[in-house]
């Protein structure tokens, strides 16, 4: 296996790890003092690193590699995905105020708080099993790909030593180490990928002319709204489907949710989610246009931009366009957002285990002895990940990211309804939140059966007149969005059919029940500088919906 770095890519490289490693360094100097400094940072965190760690923490590997290859095969329909944007405004207005205000250092917390503990071990249990073979595995695999043809290393090598990089200054430094070394990642990975797409838009010959090439070869490349009848990206499901599982990574996952938990007040906070939604939009432009440019130069110079497999746009581009030292530079940002994505999600899997579980089963234990726990937690999840490396090898990468694109879209539905109307609506109560959580499970798990046991009639084209079979091939999408429509009506439902919570304790955690004290702390934690940000931000998401039509 050949390396595509040379001698000053290695010392450049050598450069960005060196200046992680005295990020890291200074985080353990600190010393975190108590659970709240290991897991929430001491809840001290600015905006600018909150929207940073955000980005840092969506952008993995998978998504780097993944959103460049859907680019070069299918065009832009997936930008739907990275618009969510505005879904991050949401989180900072909608959702932080009650998260901030309930005192919470977990979701599953908020959930005890504002209903009971059923759903909190619900959702806890859930979300680590969720974490495990899902993203961590999926970043470990999908980052040892692309370690090992950068670097020239074998896979195991790239894979494991990663891992355990990141590993060790997760457990050290806690959740302070992962989001200020998150924001250096942040600022490589932008930088990386820019210098990509303006050198591949000179390559190519300017915006028009991407455009005129694309467009004479795949006429609806550019062309983000696909029928409704469309077997992969149909509109309906991408805007409103997608919004659904939007709001729940966005606005009520841990993973996400837990770099704004770190402010102090909810007016960083929500700036922080603000930053971040700007960031939000730049995976468009370096990521995805890039794979366009790649389609677009394997047809204008098919001998020299030639590429075998989808995902492989991005690591070409790397290797025939950028010079010396920048190749470097990007293999750095590729690392990085793998290691920001992993140290994000043992982070978040430390904090669920030990605060949601440990610490309920044993409420008296020492701050000293959770932070033990927490270290303990951090590193079982990074033997766990490794184990689970062989298993996800054997996985292809167009299938293992088409069956995480299905389960986020069932497991979105139940949680994204509990939360979003536990909100909005102070009559939801505790047998509503966990009869409709049951239920989402139960559907997700029958969804995904009579796929796995459809797939053979699937694949060879049969259509079989039965309702299980037509439940099974309902688009992914759509299935989010009828999934939804269930859960919410079964929660209102049953919120009518019970008694109604004793509103005195749930003040301040949903609509309804916020006090005089709550409404006038909500009106001074933003000013029009907040607001007019927000308004402009809407406007380039529909204006980047609307460009994009054809």
């Amino acid at each position: 296996m050949t390396t595509v770095l040379e001698t000053l890519d290695w010392f450049v490289l050598a450069a960005y790890f060196f200046a992680l490693i005295l990020v890291a360094v200074w985080v353990v100097v600190q010393k975190n003092k108590n659970t709240e400094d290991y897991f929430l940072a001491g809840r001290n965190v600015g905006w600018f690193v909150i929207g940073a760690s955000i980005f840092a923490s969506n952008i993995g590997s998978e998504h780097v590699v993944g959103l460049a290859g859907t680019g070069f095969e299918s065009g832009t329909p997936m930008a739907h995905y990275e618009l969510h944007a505005w879904i991050v405004l949401l989180l900072g207005w909608l959702f932080l105020p009650f998260y901030i205000r309930s005192g919470a250092f977990t979701m599953p917390e908020f959930l005890e708080k504002r209903f009971d503990s059923r759903s909190r071990w619900f959702l806890s249990l859930f979300s680590l099993v969720a974490y495990v073979l899902t993203k961590v595995s999926v970043t470990i695999y999908a980052g040892g790909i692309v370690v090992s043809e950068l670097l020239g290393i074998p896979f195991w090598y790239g894979a494991i030593g990663v891992v355990v990089f990141t590993g060790i200054y997760t457990v050290i430094g806690g959740m302070k180490a992962v989001i200020y070394t998150e924001t250096l990642q942040a600022i490589v990975l932008i930088l990386g990928s820019v210098i990509i797409t303006y050198l591949g838009l000179q390559e190519v010959g300017g915006w028009n002319e991407l455009r005129n090439i694309v467009i004479a070869e795949s006429p609806n490349h550019f062309n983000m709204w696909r029928p409704m009848t469309d077997p992969d990206f149909p509109w309906t499901g991408l805007l409103f489907g997608g919004t659904i599982v939007g709001v729940w990574y966005w606005c009520t996952d841990q993973y996400i949710v837990q770099r704004t938990l770190a402010a102090n007040n909810i007016k960083i906070g929500r700036r922080g989610a603000i930053f971040g939604a700007y960031l939000k939009l730049l995976p468009i432009f370096i990521f995805l246009i890039p794979g366009i440019i790649a389609f677009a130069l394997s047809i204008k110079d098919p001998t020299v931009f030639s590429i075998e497999k989808a995902d492989r746009a991005f690591p070409m581009l790397v290797k025939t366009l950028l010079p010396v030292g920048l190749k470097g530079l990007v293999a750095g940002g590729l690392i990085a957002a793998l290691m920001s994505s992993l140290a994000s999600v043992f982070n978040s899997c430390s904090t669920i285990f030990t605060i949601d579980i440990y610490k309920k089963l044993r409420p008296l234990e020492s701050e000293k002895k959770l932070l033990n726990i927490g270290k303990v937690a951090t590193t079982i999840i990074v033997i766990l990940g490794i184990v689970w490396i062989p298993i996800m090898e054997k996985i292809g990468g167009g299938v293992m990211y088409q069956y995480l694109q299905n389960v986020q879209s069932y497991i979105a539905p139940p949680v994204t309804a509990v939360f979003l109307l536990g909100i909005i609506w102070k009559r939801v109560n505790a047998e509503a939140a966990i009869t409709t959580l049951l239920s989402g499970l139960i559907l997700l798990i029958v969804r995904l059966g009579s796929e796995i046991y459809y797939q053979p009639m699937i694949s060879s084209g049969q259509v079989i007149d039965n309702f299980m079979f037509a439940f099974a091939t309902v688009n992914f999408s759509h299935m989010a969005i009828l999934m939804f429509i269930f859960s919410a009506l079964l929660c209102i439902t049953v919120s009518f059919l019970t008694s109604p919570p004793n509103y005195s304790k749930i003040s301040g955690l949903s609509y309804g029940t916020l006090t005089a004290n709550h409404r006038k702390e909500n009106s001074e934690s933003y000013d029009t500088v907040d607001v007019i940000l927000s308004i402009i931000l809407i406007i380039i998401v529909v204006s980047i919906l609307s460009y994009f039509t054809s």
